[in-house]
């Protein structure tokens, strides 16, 4: 009887966990349409994409004419919208890649973020990184942010975009992905964090 329990509370926690990872990753598709004035190839998505609007500004950029855009349109935005990309990993498999953009916010409330994710072939994330501990929050002007992953020799398909969470604006400009040495680490939050055998900085002067 103990050990059923034991199982079931198990069973629980890790449906907790995988649903708490799911939640923030694009859930919702939107269809497209002309009047929706999104960015060629971009694909609208999110978990409540219909709080928020997006498209490409003409008067706002980075360098050059032009940048894309997400923006809450109701008094009480509830989940996020992102504006994606997919692409196969084939070219990539067995490298580090660095993702790099440019963002800009205006009174954010929630957290703005660049995101990226490496999936196998039947959508499961290897990979992950949507800088959760590190959102851009409040107005900042034009910043660079990077986010590095690895991408394993069963990837199959490279999902990456940026995001919107709560009441606020942010836009995207200038972003490549290139590879990188093993010397650049890593931002991947589904890594396991390394054990630790011993204490350390007991004195707090490291």
């Amino acid at each position: 009887m103990k050990c059923k329990f034991v199982i079931t509370i198990v069973v629980i926690l890790l449906a907790a966990n995988l649903y708490s990872q799911q939640r923030d990753y694009p859930l919702v598709s939107v269809p497209q349409t002309k009047d929706m004035n999104l960015p060629e190839g971009w694909i609208l998505g999110g978990s409540n994409p219909h709080d928020y609007s997006a498209g490409v500004d003409l008067q706002e950029s980075q360098s050059g004419f032009s940048s894309a855009y997400l923006k809450s349109i109701s008094s009480k935005p509830v989940g996020f919208v992102t504006l994606m990309q997919t692409f196969k990993a084939n070219n990539y498999r067995s490298q580090r890649i660095k993702l790099t953009a440019f963002l800009k916010t205006r009174f954010v409330s929630g957290g703005a973020s660049l995101w990226m994710r490496i999936n196998d072939a039947v959508g499961k994330p290897l990979a992950f990184d949507d800088m959760r501990e590190r959102p851009f929050l409040g107005s900042m002007e034009w910043t660079s942010v990077d986010i590095v992953l690895d991408v394993p020799p069963m990837s199959d398909e490279i999902a990456f975009g940026f995001l919107l969470r709560g009441k606020g604006q942010v836009w995207i400009d200038n972003i490549s992905v290139s590879m990188v040495g093993e010397d650049v680490p890593v931002t991947d939050i589904l890594k396991t964090k390394t054990d630790v055998y011993s204490p350390k900085n007991l004195d707090f002067e490291e």
